[in-house]
């Protein structure tokens, strides 16, 4: 198991450099080369394990210079893409899961598809805060701009993460290419960053590393070669992720199993980062019970240890603290901690991703410089 590398090669120093790179007043901790012109090709689940698997198949990314990054913990989307929108480090910017208890209220908020119980709503600003690298970047100058999914433009999600960005709406893979070369042949300096999710779309549904998976990576590669190959002069291509991936090889059934259940409040976090909130009085219960039941799969702690061993990052905003699970279970190997009444389609996965295993936290950042 990983401690996330925060500050010595991790996603929170990805921001920052690139902003740097383009002559802003921004800490440049990856030490990147100055450039005019900055695209970033962010791939959903392109974990630097599982590219280093499979060269033959993304012979173009494989021949690229390249580094390995952490994540960060969880190392799940929400988390990763809110660290690539600051530059702060989950126990800074609060996102530290996807599915989260809302301090106080008694339930939960999934922060991947923005939705609470009821019909009630969560203002994006109020759930996360920090101003974004995209807002600093426009106040000095650089108007950075976002190529994704028009499903995407308005969600909750992206209203957390990417404020200050020109969203720039694409659904093919040529059109993403097309506007994000479009996008940096307009502005000189200019940031552009251009998301691909269905690499891990379709590792959560058949695995990492099948037929079908490797059928993604090839258009993953073969994107990255065809905006390496359109870069106007004075522009660098980097490619990175958000976090890996691994093939579940068991699934407990939390809800299913009574001594995992017994005391248990509420049940967040996701299958490989699970944050568990316990009834009152009975954190120590709980604890104790779910670190016999997975001893030898997974590591259980408090939330105090989680905290105190620089999971979320050497500090965690005290606001934040009520967002953490009364107890934290980590799966190593290929464990999978499903909830198959509350979360049927996640417990028919077969690719997971959250914890702490190099496979899942270590991520490339690869470049192409013209």
């Amino acid at each position: 198991m990983l401690v996330p590398g925060y500050g010595g090669g991790s996603l929170a120093d990805v921001p920052g450099s690139l902003m740097a790179a383009l002559g802003l007043r921004e800490p440049n901790a990856l030490a990147l080369e100055p450039t005019d012109r900055v695209c970033l090709f962010l791939v959903d689940g392109l974990g630097a394990e599982l590219l280093q698997a499979h060269p033959e198949t993304a012979p173009f990314l494989s021949g690229l210079p390249s580094r390995t990054l952490t994540a960060g913990f969880p190392a799940t989307t929400v988390t990763s893409l809110c660290t690539l929108g600051t530059g702060l480090t989950p126990g800074e910017h609060g996102m530290v899961g996807m599915l989260l208890a809302v301090p106080g209220a008694g339930h939960l908020f999934n922060c991947l598809r923005w939705k609470l119980p009821d019909g009630l709503v969560m203002d994006p600003e109020e759930w996360q805060p920090a101003t974004t690298i995209y807002q600093r970047a426009a106040k000095a100058g650089v108007e950075p701009a976002y190529v994704a999914p028009a499903e995407f433009e308005r969600t909750g999600l992206t209203g957390a993460v990417f404020r200050g960005v020109r969203y720039l709406a694409a659904d093919s893979v040529d059109d993403r290419v097309a506007r994000t070369l479009e996008a940096l042949r307009e502005r000189r300096p200019a940031h552009v960053t251009v998301y691909y999710g269905d690499l891990d779309a379709t590792g959560h549904m058949v695995g990492w590393g099948g037929e079908e998976w490797l059928r993604q990576l090839e258009i993953v590669d073969d994107m990255a070669r065809r905006l390496a190959e359109g870069l106007p002069p004075g522009a660098t291509l980097y490619v990175t992720a958000d976090h890996g991936m691994v093939n579940a090889t068991e699934k407990i059934d939390v809800e299913g199993t009574p001594e995992l259940a017994e005391g248990v409040a509420m049940l967040g976090g996701e299958a490989r980062a699970r944050h568990v909130y316990t009834h009152q009085g009975a954190a120590a219960r709980v604890l104790a019970a779910w670190r016999e039941i997975l001893s030898g799969k997974a590591s259980v702690v408090s939330r105090q240890e989680a905290v105190e061993s620089g999971w979320f990052g050497p500090r965690v905003h005290e606001a934040w603290l009520g967002r953490i699970g009364d107890v934290v279970a980590v799966p190593y190997g290929g464990l999978a901690l499903t909830a198959p009444a509350a979360h049927p389609f996640e417990a028919l996965f077969t690719g997971y991703h959250g914890s702490l295993t190099a496979a899942e936290q270590h991520v490339p950042l690869l470049e192409v410089r013209t």
